[in-house]
């Protein structure tokens, strides 16, 4: 998931009639997603943010990202211009060298520190009205269209298996782009998505044909092992009331050869603009300090300066 961040900075000595302004650029690569995603999106949005906050002196330049493990894959190659996005779970995989990270350890990835939190992947089940079903025990026999290689497909799965659906709901051999038009076609019931929200294609579906997207119980949350998460009623249209969910927290990351005043500008700038930027994109009401907690590794001194200064409360884990 991610983009780039370019840094201009003027220095003008005071009082130093004759002198010529000495200026320093940093160049800071931001780098989230797939372009044409709502994380690349958010990246657009980050980069005017940052631009506007700093009258100029940030200048962010997007870079399009393969996947939040090749992301944290490219930290071993990569300087102090590196900032990325990826969830918290798999920095700590890769600082233990589990899972994909197998084989693939480097000191590089101790250096790793968060700066600020970006909206979660969310799932949704996201059902038609002429379906019919309510909960997850009405899915037997329907079909759903997982997509393919996606977070959200593999979850979705996991899920099928966990709450007892597995061989009994039929999965729809098509793409997550062709979601929306084969839910109003009635070529499938419903189908599951992960992502920021409110979550386009869900807008998108909610306003064409109706639908219902599914809430978990506390156990059923409990049982996948991801946070909890509450969409709030009127988020989609004909939603009267919340939808609770799972989610995958997602961060902003960089490295210790960052240095402490940018990551410290990067972060102040990012909360102080967050208000506006929800303006734009509502995503961006889905994230607050309440998300700090989903960091579960350290946050970068600079980061912390500011936090400190904000009076936002941090874990000694996260010091």
């Amino acid at each position: 998931m991610f983009h780039a961040i370019k840094w201009l900075s003027g220095a003008v000595a005071a009082g130093a009639l004759l002198a010529a302004p000495a200026q320093a650029e940093t160049r800071v690569t931001y780098k989230s997603a797939k372009a044409g995603t709502s994380y690349y999106q958010m990246g657009v949005q980050i980069a005017e943010a940052m631009k506007a906050g700093s009258d100029g002196d940030i200048i962010v330049t997007i870079e399009e990202g393969q996947g939040s493990v090749q992301n944290v894959m490219e930290v071993r190659a990569r300087g102090g211009d590196y900032v990325f996005t990826t969830p918290p779970a798999l920095v700590g995989l890769a600082q233990n060298g589990k899972a994909m990270f197998e084989g693939k350890s480097d000191p590089a990835f101790d250096n790793i520190r968060a700066l600020f939190p970006i909206p979660s992947l969310t799932m949704h089940f996201v059902m038609s009205d002429d379906s019919g079903v309510a909960d997850f025990a009405d899915l037997d026999g329907k079909t759903l269209l997982l997509g393919k290689g996606s977070f959200g497909a593999r979850e979705g799965e996991k899920y099928l298996k966990l709450f007892g659906l597995e061989g009994k709901v039929k999965i729809a051999d098509a793409e997550l782009s062709n979601a929306v038009a084969a839910l109003k076609n009635g070529q499938i019931d419903g189908f599951v998505t992960a992502g920021s929200w409110p979550a386009p294609n869900v807008v998108e579906a909610a306003a064409s044909t109706g639908v219902t997207v599914l809430s978990l119980s506390d156990d059923q949350v409990a049982e996948t092992k991801r946070t909890r998460l509450v969409i709030p009623a009127g988020t989609y249209a004909g939603q009267e009331q919340d939808i609770v969910t799972t989610s995958l927290p997602v961060v902003a990351y960089a490295t210790t050869k960052l240095d402490d005043e940018t990551a410290y500008q990067l972060t102040k700038t990012f909360w102080e603009s967050k208000a506006e930027m929800a303006e734009g994109a509502s995503w961006w009401n889905g994230v607050d300090v309440d998300l700090m907690s989903t960091i579960t590794g350290k946050i970068h001194p600079g980061a912390i300066r500011y936090y400190q200064e904000a009076g936002i409360a941090l874990t000694d884990a996260q010091m």
